[in-house]
């Protein structure tokens, strides 16, 4: 039998000191609100808007924190382009669309349809079409209406779906997808 220490230390507490170590090292979310399946250690989310002109191309989460200015400029860019009225969109929401992005691994950046939506426009498209709810998570910053050219409304659907992380609505006659950080449910074909 051979002997395992070495300076002192033997094999078993050389093994419970790296399993220590392995476990304080090792990444938390409990300060990552909306931790999804696909989201990494570090998000960045890629848009641009028809409407506006605009373009976004931010990582907003690095190793479990989220960048204020990057926050800032998603806020913004997620406005309503009719009021120009903006909100903190609610960042599950932008976890779920940048996990459903990285899982689709697609190259190009979404199409912003919809994001905030003030009480007067979310009133006018609801008066508009009997599509639109009447309390939709739009005016409080929770959803998102979101297209790919290159890839179809059930791919889309389908990897938001992945995240388990709220709604998701497909609306393929439109060509879009609702992603929301409501309850879990999907709607739509």
């Amino acid at each position: 039998m051979t002997n395992d220490s070495s300076a002192g230390f033997s094999r078993r507490a050389l093994l419970q000191a790296f399993a220590a170590t392995a476990l304080v090292a090792a990444p938390t979310y409990s300060n990552a609100a909306g931790f999804l399946r696909g989201g990494g250690d570090i998000r960045r989310i890629r848009m641009y808007s028809g409407r506006t002109g605009e373009r976004l191309d931010t990582i907003y989460w690095v190793e479990g924190k989220y960048v204020p200015e990057a926050v800032k400029e998603i806020n913004y860019f997620m406005r309503d382009w009719r009021t120009d009225g903006s909100i903190s969109m609610d960042l599950r929401t932008i976890d779920i669309m940048s996990a459903a992005h990285n899982m689709l691994d697609a190259s190009e950046p979404y199409m912003l349809l919809s994001g905030y939506r003030s009480p007067q426009t979310n009133a006018m498209l609801r008066s508009r079409s009997r599509r639109v709810a009447k309390n939709s998570l739009h005016m409080k910053g929770q959803a998102a209406d979101l297209r790919l050219t290159s890839r179809s409304v059930s791919q889309i659907a389908k990897a938001a779906a992945a995240c388990r992380g709220g709604g998701v609505g497909k609306y393929s006659g439109s060509n879009f997808v609702h992603m929301d950080c409501g309850v879990v449910r999907t709607w739509g074909r």
